[in-house]
């Protein structure tokens, strides 16, 4: 058994979650580590953590964008600040976490299209028929996913995940932990790579 982890809590309507997980699987397969995914609901980490999304700052948020635009550069990969930003992940995340508990299989195939409507294209994931068209151009079956998020159970997986994060001390996305140590933030991806390294 693989003893050395990296688990991800995130939720896909963070940009800096996007940015991470774009990095993630290379930096645990460089280091022999498995990549565990954690979905959670960045909402109700904000609220039970007294945090805030730096966007409510108006020089704040215009700061950070301009950073996240930098980190995509120095990674190689895209990323357009969403129009429809912020986006109600609720049902998103209830997916994910349903995918998770159900179908694991098809969790990064999920993961990949969401993450990319939003951060890729900028399409308005606030949108159920957008969603629904999303989801359908990856293969995967909307009214399934749909009724899978609605499942009492992935609630309460989600509410479990969440609930969680919160306990151990996460106050915002990507909070990634190696052993019991905790790294925030889509920048500290050194500290991660050192962290599993040792």
């Amino acid at each position: 058994m693989n003893t050395r982890q990296a688990e991800f809590f995130f939720d896909v309507g963070s940009p800096a979650s996007y940015l991470a997980w774009t990095q993630l699987p290379a930096i645990c397969a460089a280091a022999g580590a498995e990549l565990l995914l954690r979905p959670m609901l960045l909402g109700a980490v904000f609220q039970a953590s007294g945090n805030a999304s730096p966007i409510t700052v108006p020089a704040k948020g215009r700061y950070i964008m301009r950073d996240f635009q930098r980190y995509a550069r120095r990674y190689g990969v895209p990323l357009l600040i969403n129009p429809h930003f912020p986006i109600n992940t609720l049902v998103l995340m209830r997916g994910a976490a349903g995918l998770q508990r159900e179908q694991p299989e098809r969790l990064d195939a999920y993961l990949r299209c969401v993450f990319e409507a939003i951060w890729v294209h900028g399409l308005n994931m606030n949108d159920p028929a957008e969603v629904a068209r999303v989801l359908a151009a990856a293969g995967l079956d909307a009214a399934a996913l749909l009724a899978l998020a609605n499942a009492d159970a992935t609630k309460a997986a989600l509410r479990a995940s969440t609930d969680e994060a919160v306990a151990r001390g996460v106050f915002g996305a990507p909070s990634i932990f190696v052993g019991g140590e905790l790294f925030f933030g889509q920048d500290r991806l050194d500290w991660v790579r050192e962290a599993l390294a040792g």
